[in-house]
């Protein structure tokens, strides 16, 4: 599909400036008005048009500023210890890309944190430690390196740490800036600080955990998922095993989807997340899309070239995607696979249908609307 994008076309906004025109604009102003052709162009764009900017955070480098803050500030007092990622064209609404908000947090032996609640949705992926758990709305969840954990609106939830010779370190993606961008945000502090955990911890990891069968979809109206806990293990090897089939997409080598069990959809309305697997050596295609995307290395090396620029990464690296930005991944181990976690805004962007995908190099493109 051939577009014409030139903004001196019949049909953009081209009126020229002049005096009368300005004094107009000066006098609409005063009313708290304007005139929509002198903005329309920068509103409604050819294509997306992303203040974010790829990026990529080092493990490396950000780790030792990490356990620094365990011993500068007090989990109390904190609220959560959390060292947040920010976008360089985003610091306004402390958005690691897009409205898609994203930290690595960290918690002492023993260490609780008070239970809360919050409009906006929230995950977790495990990056180092064992002895971590969490509270969601009762269930107590045991989760461990590489583990991915949700934590949907509104329900409380609280974290701690019970080893007692080792902290914990995991990564917190939320949905913070687009709930706040629809002035939608709450927050509330449990009315006892603590929950009073059920009898037996991982209950929705024991309930829909199979990945075969399931309970009867009756006893599950929420919008989110029920399984609530999604263990390292068992995604590996599933990914694995449709290695063994497939090479997967041109686009994303071997990649699942972490899916509600009960509707196989997204775990979340606003957040998905996804595993892909780049089997040894195995570079992908370049495409681009609308959404955007936090990306976390689970395992292996390799390197992303994002909208023309390269970036290396190893296990641990966090590095972002914005929307509409060219992407393509490759495994720079012949040896290894290399597994890359993933969150996004795509169950928000195809339920507005606002989806939309193109082909690097297809004639004219190829693009999959809404």
């Amino acid at each position: 599909m051939t577009r014409q994008m030139d903004d001196s076309a019949i049909g953009r906004a081209r009126v020229a400036e002049t005096p009368e025109l300005e004094e107009y604009y000066a006098r609409l102003e005063k009313l708290g008005t304007g005139a929509l052709w002198t903005v329309a162009n920068e509103i409604e764009p050819w294509y997306p048009q992303p203040r974010s900017i790829p990026m990529l955070w080092r493990y490396s480098e950000m780790r030792p500023l990490v356990v620094e803050s365990a011993s500068l500030v007090q989990g109390d007092d904190a609220g959560r210890r959390v060292v947040y990622l920010v976008n360089d064209e985003r610091k306004d609404v402390k958005a690691a890309v897009g409205l898609l908000y994203s930290g690595i947090q960290i918690m002492n032996p023993g260490e609780s944190m008070t239970a809360h609640r919050h409009a906006a949705s929230a995950l977790r992926f495990v990056i180092e430690g064992t002895g971590a758990w969490t509270i969601v709305d009762g269930d107590r969840l045991v989760v461990g390196p590489n583990d991915f954990a949700i934590t949907p609106n509104g329900t409380w939830h609280e974290h701690g740490n019970e080893a007692s010779d080792n902290f914990v370190i995991w990564q917190d993606g939320l949905d913070i800036p687009l709930v706040n961008a629809l002035d939608a945000n709450f927050y509330e502090v449990h009315p006892d600080l603590y929950q009073v955990p059920g009898r037996v911890p991982n209950t929705s990891i024991l309930t829909h955990g199979s990945g075969i069968l399931k309970p009867d979809r009756r006893t599950w109206t929420k919008a989110y998922s029920p399984l609530l806990g999604y263990p390292w293990a068992q995604t590996r090897e599933a990914l694995v095993n449709l290695g063994r089939v497939s090479d997967g997409t041109d686009y994303d080598g071997v990649i699942m989807e972490y899916v509600n069990p009960v509707t196989g959809g997204s775990v979340m309305p606003t957040m998905g997340a996804h595993m892909q697997m780049l089997k040894p050596g195995q570079a992908t295609k370049a495409h681009r899309h609308t959404g955007s995307v936090v990306y976390h290395v689970a395992e292996g090396r390799g390197h992303s070239i994002i909208a023309g620029t390269r970036f290396d990464w190893q296990e641990h690296d966090i590095f972002c995607v914005p929307s509409w930005a060219w992407h393509e991944h490759a495994n720079d181990d012949p040896d290894n696979p290399a597994f890359l976690f993933s969150f996004n805004d795509f169950p928000m962007i195809t339920s507005l249908a606002l989806h939309a995908e193109e082909e690097y190099g297809a004639t004219g493109g190829h693009q999959d609307v809404g």
